[in-house]
């Protein structure tokens, strides 16, 4: 079977979709990669002619590739399959025009399942984790166990995108991910509402052994540029027994950098001082807000300012530059709540303190508390793609601009306080790509300086920034 995966653009490693190629590949199918930024993906269709074309998806970006299927399937005879967050929490995405199923969850073994079905004639709806539409008809499956071993997954097929795409090849920078989950519940997030679909079938949190992670870190700088690793799973942190493991083996084994995220109530100095003697130069911590109630009773992140001030200390002292993420325009947030939260992480003191817009994603806690109470302006389909842009909340127009105008000037008052009163009187303005050019620019310091510092050469710096420049 030929299976065409299709992105918009490459970011950094599609995870999800490297490891489906490599399981898929594994069982004898032949996978290609079409990234519409670069080239005409129905044109790649044709030649490739996939029997199966999959997309994974987030929230905002649905109607996107909805409509890059209906052109693909237009010039070529394919079965079209959705999955990624959104399929995963919003699978009534099947009455789609075009979809014929949506993956509920991990797809590794759905996916196979989907393909070996199609390419020997054998195809059965009654395949976990799928929901189906046949003659108009919809098939809602359960879900299967969650994959108990991570390490009985073969490594990720990196080069289905580094073969592809040469200035992600040539990065010195690359993206690993050691786990799968997260034992937390908050609100705004969507692991909890995954372990409710996944009820009763595994544990929640599954993390690889610390030798797989190496062999794939070390695989990848045999074979590809490499000088900094970034591991991008929700929480690196939760087992400090494999924390402090890694902490043996990694530097005598690699030895290179890395970045990875951590969460305030619980880092200690034991646990600052094992990242530290691992390699660790970066992390990211939520704040996410500073108003006491909207951080424990609104989220649910159940820990106190004195604890996220006390783990950036923490962490800075251990030598360890901390990347915060906060977010503006919460649900029954105010303006002035998010000038808490810029206050909370002027005393925090963070290397980069980033700033998002708040968007209720469907099916999480927070998601559906706005819908309930009324708190959106329009529906889950309005939610644009970036969580940089602007809100979907409820506010007035004023206050809206001013939050919106807020979240892209918020790193600079924090790493320079006394721009607090001018910042106020800014924020009023219309918006402008100026307030935008001072964000970008400012990050894109910090994340080359600060968070991943990497030498480049002329050619990989200008690569990097006209690329950084052209993202949301």
């Amino acid at each position: 079977m030929r299976v065409l995966f299709v992105i918009k653009q490459i970011d950094y490693e599609p995870q999800g979709i490297l490891h489906l190629s490599s399981v898929l590949k594994a069982a004898g199918h032949q996978v290609k990669l079409a990234i519409v930024a670069q080239e005409d993906v129905v044109a790649v269709a044709k030649e490739f002619q996939p029997g199966l074309v999959g997309y994974s998806v987030w929230t905002g970006g649905q109607h996107f590739y909805y409509d890059i299927n209906r052109r693909i399937r237009a010039a070529v005879d394919v079965f079209s399959v959705f999955g990624g967050p959104h399929a995963t929490f919003f699978p009534e995405m099947i009455e789609e025009d075009g979809v014929d199923g949506v993956c509920i969850g991990e797809g590794e073994g759905a996916m196979v399942d989907l393909a070996n079905a199609l390419e020997d004639g054998s195809f059965d709806p009654d395949i976990e984790n799928w929901w189906f539409k046949l003659n108009g008809q919809i098939i809602r499956n359960p879900v299967r166990p969650y994959v108990a071993d991570l390490d009985t997954l073969p490594l990720p097929d990196r080069a289905l995108v580094y073969e592809k795409d040469e200035p992600m090849r040539r990065s010195k920078i690359k993206h690993f991910i050691s786990s799968r989950g997260c034992p937390f519940d908050c609100a705004y997030c969507f692991n909890h509402a995954l372990f409710e679909i996944y009820r009763g079938k595994g544990k929640r949190f599954r993390q690889r052994s610390v030798e797989n992670v190496i062999e794939e870190v070390n695989w990848v700088r045999e074979n590809y540029p490499l000088q900094f690793a970034v591991f991008v799973d929700d929480m690196f942190v939760i087992s400090r027994d494999w924390v402090a493991e890694f902490a043996d083996k990694y530097p005598q084994a690699v030895g290179l950098p890395f970045f990875c995220n951590v969460r305030a109530n619980m880092v200690n100095e034991e646990l600052a001082v094992n990242l530290k003697r691992a390699g660790c130069v970066s992390v990211g911590m939520g704040v996410e807000t500073g108003n006491d109630r909207l951080r424990n009773i609104i989220l649910k992140r159940n820990m106190s300012k004195e604890q996220i001030v006390k783990a950036c200390l923490t962490l800075r002292r251990a030598g360890i530059n901390v990347v915060t993420t906060n977010m503006v325009g919460l649900p029954t947030g105010t303006l002035e709540d998010d000038f808490e939260t810029l206050q909370l992480n002027i005393e925090s003191r963070p290397a980069f303190a980033n700033a998002f817009i708040f968007q209720p994603y469907p099916r999480t806690e927070l998601g559906d508390l706005a819908q309930r109470e009324g708190l959106m302006e329009g529906t889950f389909d309005d939610i644009a793609s970036s969580a940089w842009d602007t809100s979907v909340l409820k506010f007035s127009p004023q206050e809206k601009l001013q939050i919106e105008n807020l979240q892209k000037l918020f790193a600079v008052t924090v790493e320079w306080p006394w721009l607090l009163p001018l910042v106020r009187r800014l924020i009023k303005l219309p918006r402008n790509r100026l307030f935008w050019l001072i964000h970008k620019l400012w990050k894109g310091y910090t994340i080359k300086n600060r968070v991943h510092p990497v030498s480049l050469s002329l050619r990989e710096y200008i690569t990097i920034v006209r690329q950084f420049m052209q993202l949301d």
